[in-house]
């Protein structure tokens, strides 16, 4: 995405950018698992969503992903990116109405959520509450094992 952004380009101190990440990290943050992480851990400004690096992101448990994983999750961001070129010149928020979302972005989409929680638990979640669950165990796994030295700072998801 930094092709996206010329040098006349002015980005707040709101916006987070991940500098030469995978694509694969595109996948988990598109995805509902981590929408509902950073709806509960970062909370939302009236209706929207207020991001955090270091609550959402540093935070966000992922599990040992594998090289088939991976190459799965980059083929479901690409799968994405594509779904949205395809209906070019419409912006995000034409895109994600929910009423008017176009069919084969909405399936981008589920087949992004079925691919990354089938890597959690082998199956599709039931609902959100499921899902919470099973990240905070994974937090709590993780920050259990993951004590830094003082000082030191975690590695976030896309170092792992």
């Amino acid at each position: 995405m930094r092709d996206s952004l010329t040098a006349d380009t002015i980005v707040s101190n709101l916006a987070f950018a991940l500098y030469d990440a995978p694509l694969w990290n595109m996948a988990i943050i598109a995805s509902r698992l981590h929408l509902i992480w950073i709806a509960t851990v970062c909370g939302k400004l009236e209706t929207r969503y207020r991001y955090s690096n270091t609550l959402g992101w540093n935070t966000f448990p992922v599990p040992p992903l594998t090289d088939k994983n991976k190459t799965d999750l980059t083929r479901c961001a690409e799968d994405i990116l594509l779904a949205r070129e395809h209906h070019f010149p419409a912006t995000i928020a034409e895109l994600y109405d929910p009423a008017n979302m176009p069919d084969d972005l909405r399936a981008a989409h589920e087949r992004n959520d079925e691919v990354l929680e089938r890597i959690y638990i082998g199956r599709r979640f039931k609902n959100d509450t499921e899902r919470l669950e099973k990240l905070f165990e994974l937090y709590t796994k993780m920050t259990a094992t993951q004590t830094p030295a003082k000082g030191k700072r975690k590695k976030s998801v896309s170092e792992r």
